[in-house]
């Protein structure tokens, strides 16, 4: 495989997801317009944001100014090699910065200086797994700092929200991490949930929901349930998009499980702003 077949289609997953907004979202959004009452906020408010979509896509601009962390799922064959692939995906990184389809997000912690180029330690972050198919597919969220500041992990038992190591005790976390967000985050947002695991994995779980559409179904019909109860429960708090009141506090949640140790049992809430910027692209080798 040639370096620049994988450099151009990386670039242009980059470009796919900071300027268009996943039509299973937008439609998201238009239905919680139709749900809103009229004149109000609320629903002003999602209309903005479906304009925002239409320039972004239109003049192929970032959706949103802060294009967030870049978190890349790459499926690849076993016999094409991982520093490989991953030294073109930095050169497409550094290529979407330049050009500006990209922020520079990449920050030193200890001296904070900017990278410049979203390159770094850690920077951008990139898993990878080996299939059997005669293809690469690729992933990309695009995590937004404001999204990122009111995710939150709890540790069951808890007693501050009275939430034993069960499912009631599950859904109490995630409801409250909903309305401690209170608008934060640029809602109306998406709840991707973790439950089990260690600190990490039960974190890791919780982002790998992001990639699942919004109109998708749980396998798992506990989780299934869950999900439907908690976005209606949630949506009920009447918080609404930005924090302005309504009906409209959430456009989805999406919750898997991990197995844990019997000493620990973490819920993991990585909350997504309404710029819910998910793309996939697939290429053959």
């Amino acid at each position: 495989m040639e370096n620049r077949e994988i450099f151009e289609n990386i670039l242009c997953l980059i470009e796919q997801a900071s300027t268009v907004l996943p039509e299973d979202v937008s439609e998201a959004i238009r239905r919680a317009i139709d749900s809103e009452e009229g004149g109000s906020r609320a629903k002003r408010v999602l209309e903005i944001i479906l304009e925002n979509v239409k320039l972004a896509r239109e003049r192929r601009l970032p959706i949103c100014q802060d294009t967030g962390t870049l978190i890349f799922y790459v499926d690849k064959p076993k016999e094409i090699g991982q520093s490989f692939i991953s030294e073109e995906i930095c050169r497409a990184v550094r290529e979407a910065t330049r050009s500006g389809i990209l922020r520079p997000n990449a920050v030193d912690p200890i001296t904070n200086k900017n990278s410049g180029d979203n390159i770094g330690i850690g920077s951008p972050y990139i898993h990878f797994d080996e299939w059997d198919r005669d293809e690469i597919r690729a992933r990309l969220i695009l995590k937004g700092g404001g999204s990122e500041n009111v995710s939150i992990q709890y540790s069951l038992p808890n007693s501050e929200l009275m939430a034993g190591r069960d499912v009631e005790g599950i859904k109490k976390c995630i409801i409250d991490a909903a309305f401690r967000a209170q608008g934060f985050g640029c809602s109306p947002g998406i709840l991707a949930v973790g439950i089990g695991g260690d600190r990490m994995t039960s974190f890791m779980c919780a982002k790998e929901q992001l990639f699942r559409r919004l109109d998708d179904k749980n396998p798992d019909e506990t989780l299934r349930n869950m999900e439907a109860e908690i976005y209606n429960r949630v949506n009920e708090l009447g918080i609404g998009p930005m924090g302005f009141g309504g009906k409209t506090t959430i456009l989805g949640v999406k919750i898997g499980k991990r197995h844990r140790v019997p000493a620990s049992f973490f819920i993991s809430v990585a909350y997504m702003c309404w710029a819910f910027r998910r793309a996939e692209i697939v290429f053959k080798i």
